[in-house]
């Protein structure tokens, strides 16, 4: 596939045939003033993105990287299949979540859940039913008894258990202040019933009683699950030591956080809350009220995320306090029997919901009091990443000092270093992605969609739907992703020829620029909210062009000429340090040529030297020679050797006695073979191969004696005999 093939699914979604459907019957239907809240009514599941159809009650789906297909096939940006519902539900829906084995989704609405179960795939493309534009699914109402026999309780957040092997499970956290645990195979009867009221007594029930919990911000909001971690010693007696456990933590509107741990090992089991948690360092008005929403990263050590209705956002890290603080903040009626974490506040965010602009030239902007829930979204692609929709737009966070966290608390106890580059730390990334209302004065216009393509071969993008179902695509900001592990092939080793220099150095200047034109505001994608037609009123056109534009100056042109500034003094050093280095390089080289020309007239003289050594030595050993022998006794070696020669001498006279009887022998032989020969001797007849065996036998003889006599004139003519 070609490159631009693969980017051709950024074109044809904002026009598909899912939006045209859905924008149809929008139009359709009565439009009304209230206020509205932003929801998630989207998912997406490898390359497949589900949109809901509140009109309609379906689910559309179509695959994204079908849209990257050969053009050549007929209707591929407008294909995609209908899920129906078979039992709708009633009510409107705020969101949609997938269930973490991906056969479930759940259908979250104020007044109720369902959960639909996906159909199965097969199939050439790997469709839903092989392909059918149609399909049926399996749709089960959970808690429906409950919500029916209590008309004034409200769903204020669901979630699915996090468990992936397991039977799922829905939480559902109610108005009552009651955490519910469902299960699919009974999703009208509780598995587990967990109360999260302050009060002592339970009565929060009653509504005089539960209005004034709400008065006094002791009402659960939201809550959500932490990372998987081994069971904490003080729960002992209801956790095994190697039962694995999810903390549960509970926000309250008054910004207060309780833990609770629960586990499915066998069935659903939970601890009574604790809490609150001492949050470090303390402030009088415990970090705001109007807390909205809560989001656990899973990072090491976990970082809790707590939004408010007025845009604040504090970034918590929870670690474990003393005991002395603990006893402390946990109330009284768990007071002594657990010990809790804390929460260390790291950094304060302040979003800004709706564009904050001038009213005149000479004057400030204006502080307006807007608020609105906030709904926290994690990023499946970064950890250290997390996404903020509301009723005026997206965010997008980056807690780029998380690794510097990590490195700090993996070092020892004395390493102040790590200390000071966490403190010296430059704060999160806060990106304004899309502003649906730009000012307060503006229509609202919430944000109904919002999810992240997971799938790498489609590029890391971020699809918003917006309240009048316009979809959005819009990149990742790709610097708040950590960096990828660098390959062993590149680690230096031992005999390495960069400089030690460059080790010291942590930052680059590429780093340092980009600190530079780091930006603490910006324009995000302004939408006109409400009424397509009706324009806005001149004096609010002038008020975003003029923030607009002061943004521009501020964050952009001022920073890049500071940068432009800084590359410019950076290439003047990098010029004068090149300019020495010349002149160094060119002494360097006349140095080299001196000793070249000096080496040479060493190694002259070393060969000449070499050379009268030689001769000495020799003239030293015939010396030495000449001494020797005009010396009056012998030495060891000549005695060896003359020991060695008189054996020798003894050798070669006992060899000629030997020689002597041998031909003494031979002559007696030949008178006593010539004595029994008769007078006329008989022919004796030989065949070829009797003559060619003795011819053999003679030959061998006479060079056998040959080599004798050989010998024997050697040793006469060497010792001269």
């Amino acid at each position: 596939m070609a490159a631009f093939g693969s980017e051709r699914w950024l074109n044809d979604l904002p026009n598909h045939a899912i939006f045209q459907k859905i924008r149809e019957n929008l139009d359709r239907e009565p439009h009304g003033n209230e206020r509205g809240v932003a929801k998630n009514l989207t998912f997406c599941l490898g390359g497949d993105l589900f949109v809901w159809d509140d009109s309609d009650r379906v689910f559309y789906t179509t695959n994204l990287r079908h849209l990257n297909a050969d053009e050549n096939l007929s209707n591929v940006s407008g294909k995609h299949q209908t899920l129906l519902c078979i039992n709708p539900p009633r009510f409107e829906l705020c969101q949609v979540l997938l269930s973490p084995t991906q056969h479930h989704v759940a259908l979250v609405g104020l007044r109720g859940v369902s959960v639909l179960e996906l159909p199965q795939r097969w199939g050439k493309r790997s469709e839903f039913e092989g392909g059918r534009s149609e399909i049926n699914c399996k749709t089960i109402p959970v808690a429906e008894r409950f919500f029916t026999s209590s008309p004034s309780v409200i769903l204020r957040q669901a979630a699915w258990y996090p468990g992936e092997t397991d039977e799922p499970h829905l939480v559902l956290l109610t108005s009552d202040n009651t955490v519910r645990f469902y299960g699919l195979k009974s999703p009208q009867t509780p598995a587990k019933v967990l109360s999260v009221s302050q009060s002592e007594d339970d009565t929060s029930s009653h509504p005089p009683v539960r209005s004034y919990a709400a008065s006094l911000g002791e009402i659960a909001v939201a809550f959500d699950f932490g990372s998987i971690s081994a069971s904490p010693r003080h729960l002992a007696a209801q956790f095994s030591k190697d039962q694995l456990v999810y903390p549960l933590y509970i926000l309250y509107e008054n910004g207060e956080t309780y833990v609770s741990y629960t586990s499915q090992a066998k069935g659903v089991s939970l601890t009574k809350p604790m809490g609150p948690l001492p949050m470090y360092p303390a402030a009088e008005d415990n970090y705001g009220y109007d807390a909205c929403a809560i989001l656990c990263l899973p990072c090491v050590p976990s970082i809790l995320v707590i939004a408010t209705e007025t845009g604040t956002l504090y970034h918590c890290v929870v670690l474990e306090s003393e005991e002395e603080e603990e006893t402390r903040a946990v109330e009284k009626w768990i007071r002594g029997a657990e010990a809790v974490p804390a929460l260390y506040v790291f950094e304060c965010v302040e979003l800004e919901l709706t564009l904050k602009v001038a009213t005149g030239e000479d004057e400030d902007p204006q502080d307006f009091d807007f608020t609105c829930p906030i709904r926290l979204h994690r990023d499946p692609l970064c950890q250290q990443r997390y996404h903020c929709t509301h009723e005026a737009g997206v965010h997008s966070v980056g807690l780029i000092w998380v690794n510097k966290l990590q490195k700090f608390l993996q070092s020892g106890e004395e390493d102040m270093d790590n200390l000071q580059e966490l403190a010296a730390e430059k704060r999160c990334i806060v990106e304004h992605i899309l502003c649906t209302r730009p000012l307060q004065s503006s229509q609202s216009a919430p944000v109904l969609g919002f999810v992240i393509v997971s799938d790498l071969s489609l590029g890391a993008t971020m699809i918003c739907i917006t309240s009048t179902y316009e979809c959005i695509l819009l990149p990742l900001l790709s610097s708040i992703r950590p960096p990828s592990p660098p390959l062993l092939c590149t680690h230096p080793g031992p005999g390495s020829g960069s400089s030690p220099l460059r080790g010291l150095a942590d930052d680059s200047f590429e780093q340092h620029i980009r600190n530079i034109l780091a930006r603490s505001s910006t324009n995000p994608l302004v939408l006109k909210a409400g009424d397509k037609d009706k324009s806005p009123p001149p004096p609010e056109c002038l008020q975003l062009l003029s923030r607009a534009t002061q943004v521009f100056r501020e964050e952009y042109i001022l920073k890049q000429d500071m940068a432009r500034e800084e590359m410019q003094r950076r290439v003047k050093l990098l010029t004068s340090q090149k300019n020495k280095q010349l002149e160094e390089l060119t002494l360097c080289r006349e140095e080299r040529k001196s000793l070249t020309e000096a080496a040479e007239r060493l190694a002259d003289k070393y060969e000449d030297a070499k050379y009268c050594q030689e001769t000495i030595m020799n003239k030293v050993k015939k010396v030495l020679g000449n001494l020797q022998s005009r010396l009056p006794i012998l030495s060891n070696s000549e005695k060896d050797m003359k020991k060695e020669v008189q054996t020798i001498s003894d050798q070669l006279r006992h060899l000629d006695n030997c020689i002597k009887q041998v031909n003494m022998k031979m002559d007696y032989q030949k008178t006593q073979v010539d004595k029994d020969v008769p007078a006329a001797r008989t022919k004796v007849s030989l065949n070829a191969q009797q003559k060619k065996v003795v011819q053999d036998v003679l030959r061998e003889q006479g060079q056998q004696i040959g080599d004798m006599m050989k010998q024997i004139k050697d040793i006469k003519s060497h010792f001269s005999f």
